[in-house]
C-alpha cells in the first residue's frame, strides 16, 4: 500500500468520524430541552459501541476460544487451563511471571521513593530528576537493545575484548566472562532490571509530586515531636503520600503483567525466560495453538482485573476522605 492509499483511507476515517458526531449533534439539537436522558445517551453512545466492539466483543470471543483445541473446532473443555499447571514449561511460564510481580513494581517502586526524598529541594534537583527520567524516554524495545548490550557475552579466548560492558568489567577484575542470558533463573532477574531502569523514573516522578504536595505544617507538626530523618519519612512522609504509593504500585504492576518487549527483544523466550504475555505470542502467532494462547490471555486478564479494582477502590477512598 503506497503513500497515496494511506492518505486516502485517512482522510476517509476523518470523514466518517466527523460524520457521526455531526448526526449525534444534530439528534441531540433536535431533542433540546425534551429530556436530559437522550441527549447523555447521544454522547455516551459512541463511547460504549467502541468498547463493546474494540474491549468486550474480543474479551468474549477469547474467554470462549480458550475452550476448543488448537484449531477452535474441538471443544476441550477446562483441558487448556489444566495444562498450564500439568505442562513444565508452561509452570516455568507461571514462576517467572509471578517473579516479575513481586519484584519489579516494588523495587522500582522504592528506588523512586528513595530517590525522590534524597533529590527533594536539593541544588541539582531538576538535573537528577532528569537523570533517572531519561529512560522513560525510550520503548522498551530501545532499552532492551541498549542493555543486551550490557549482558553481549565473548569467550575469553585468545584476549578477545568484551563489548558488553558487565563482562568487561569483570575481566578487567580478574573473572572469566558470563552468558548472563542463558543462566536460570539468574537471566529473568537480569531482565526484570531493565523493566525496573525504565520505571523507576515513573515512580520517582509521581511520588516527588507527593511529596512536594505534603502541607509544610504537617511535617512541622512531626518535627516539633521530635521526629528526624528515618522518622519522619517513616510517620509523615510515607503515610501522606500512601495514596500516591498505591497508585504506583499498581500501574507499574499492570505494566509488568503486560511486559512483552523486554522478553521478545532479549531472549525470545528463551532459556526459561518466557511470561505469560510472551507465551501467549508464541502459542497463538507462532504455533499456532490458539486454544491454549487464548487460555493465557484469559489468564493474564484475570490478574490484571483485580489489581485495576483494588486501585480504583483506594482511589474512591482517598476522594471521600
Amino acid at each position: 500500500m503506497d503513500t497515496a492509499e494511506k492518505l486516502v483511507q485517512m482522510l476517509i476515517a476523518v470523514a466518517l468520524f466527523g460524520g457521526v458526531m455531526g448526526f449525534i449533534l444534530l439528534v441531540v439539537g433536535r431533542v433540546r430541552g425534551r429530556t436530559d436522558l437522550v441527549q447523555s445517551l447521544a454522547f455516551v453512545a459512541p463511547a460504549v459501541l467502541l468498547l463493546a466492539v474494540g474491549l468486550l466483543y474480543p474479551a468474549a470471543r477469547t474467554a470462549y476460544q480458550s475452550f476448543f483445541d488448537r484449531t477452535t473446532e474441538a471443544f476441550v473443555g477446562l483441558d487448556n487451563y489444566s495444562a498450564l499447571f500439568e505442562r513444565d514449561d508452561l509452570l516455568i511460564v507461571l514462576r517467572n511471571t509471578l517473579l516479575w510481580v513481586l519484584v519489579a513494581p516494588v523495587t522500582a517502586t522504592l528506588i523512586g521513593l528513595v530517590y525522590a526524598v534524597l533529590v527533594d529541594r536539593s541544588r541539582f534537583e531538576a538535573f537528577a530528576k532528569a537523570l533517572i527520567f531519561l529512560p522513560m524516554a525510550i520503548s522498551l524495545v530501545g532499552a532492551s537493545v541498549i542493555w543486551r548490550f550490557m549482558y553481549e557475552y565473548r569467550p575469553d579466548q585468545q584476549n578477545i575484548e568484551q563489548i558488553g560492558l558487565i563482562n568487561q568489567f569483570l575481566v578487567w577484575l580478574g573473572f572469566e566472562p558470563q552468558q548472563f542470558m542463558l543462566n536460570a533463573p539468574l537471566n529473568t532477574f537480569l531482565l526484570i532490571a531493565i523493566l525496573i531502569w525504565v520505571q523507576a523514573g515513573f515512580a520517582m516522578t509521581v511520588l516527588s509530586a507527593a511529596i512536594k504536595g505534603i502541607p509544610q505544617d504537617i511535617v512541622e507538626a512531626g518535627r516539633i515531636d521530635g521526629l528526624y530523618g528515618v522518622k519522619l519519612f517513616r510517620y509523615v512522609t510515607v503515610p501522606s503520600i500512601r495514596p500516591a504509593l498505591i497508585v504506583v504500585l499498581t500501574t507499574i504492576s499492570i505494566a509488568t503483567l503486560k511486559v512483552f518487549d523486554i522478553v521478545r527483544t532479549m531472549t525470545g523466550g528463551q532459556f526459561e525466560t518466557s511470561i505469560v504475555a510472551n507465551e501467549f505470542y508464541t502459542q497463538s502467532l507462532v504455533r499456532g495453538n490458539y486454544g491454549l494462547g487464548a487460555a493465557l490471555a484469559m489468564v493474564l486478564f484475570v490478574m490484571v482485573v483485580p489489581i485495576v479494582i483494588y486501585n480504583v477502590r483506594q482511589l474512591r477512598k482517598a476522594d471521600i476522605r
